[in-house]
């Protein structure tokens, strides 16, 4: 399997906190790795470090077998990212929406193909031409789902996108992941969602206190399971 996404002793000190200590992974391609941990365990500063949006004070994160703090704007051909409440404009349509960040990323689309990429991320049609400041969460989440489709993109960050969802959307944008992990795309997750991430996770890491406490193959815990050894970890 080919390694996509790692972490090679990656570490995050802010003047008064260490936020993550030394962290070493490695996600394949084709793989969902789902990242549990509570508010402030270190989650969020992962994903920045990902994104380029953050400067790691040693060690390094890797995409694609290229180093992110050093080619922030080549690792973003490669990239799409989904926080937990999509940025879009809010002015513009689901549609132009698209055209425009499949253009930023060089993609020059027909109108008929980027309806296409709507269609398939499950937006329904009569929302294709409304703006998007009339949406759902879960519809903004559709957009941004055809976003990464349309860029090609070989990985998928995502910072609690199941959050406010109801069951019937959280279950579709489940789906859609899905999808893509059977497409070869890495996706990272970062959630609170035990349940999603037993059911559609190739591992699951807990996170505590900056440091990556343990990590575990999806299939071998019943979702039960996993919460206990959750909830074990956020009490020692």
């Amino acid at each position: 399997m080919d390694i996509i996404l790692e972490a090679k002793g990656l570490r995050k000190e802010y003047q008064d906190k260490l936020a993550l200590k030394g962290l070493n992974l490695e996600i394949g391609a084709g793989e969902i790795f789902c990242l549990l941990g509570q508010n402030g365990a270190g989650k969020s500063t992962t994903i920045n470090l990902f994104l380029g949006f953050i400067k790691p004070t040693s060690g390094a994160a890797y995409i694609n077998g290229i180093e992110v703090a050093e080619n922030v704007t080549k690792i973003k051909e490669s990239l799409a990212y989904i926080p937990e409440n999509v940025m879009l404009y809010p002015n513009l349509t689901g549609l132009e929406n698209l055209a425009l960040f499949s253009s930023l990323a060089g993609f020059d689309y027909s109108k008929e193909e980027l309806m296409h990429y709507l269609l398939n991320a499950g937006l329904p049609a009569e929302a294709i031409s409304r703006r998007v400041g009339g949406y759902s969460k879960g519809m903004r989440q559709k957009v941004g789902i055809a976003i990464a489709v349309a860029k090609h993109a070989k990985v998928l960050l995502l910072d609690e996108p199941t959050s406010g969802l109801d069951p019937k959307a959280s279950n579709e944008f489940s789906e859609l992941l899905m999808q893509l992990s059977g497409a070869g795309t890495a996706i990272f997750m970062a959630t609170h969602d035990i349940f999603r991430s037993k059911e559609m996770g190739t591992r699951v890491g807990i996170m505590r206190e900056g440091e990556l406490v343990d990590v575990l193959p999806a299939a071998d815990l019943e979702a039960n399971e996993l919460e206990k050894l959750y909830l074990n970890y956020m009490h020692i």
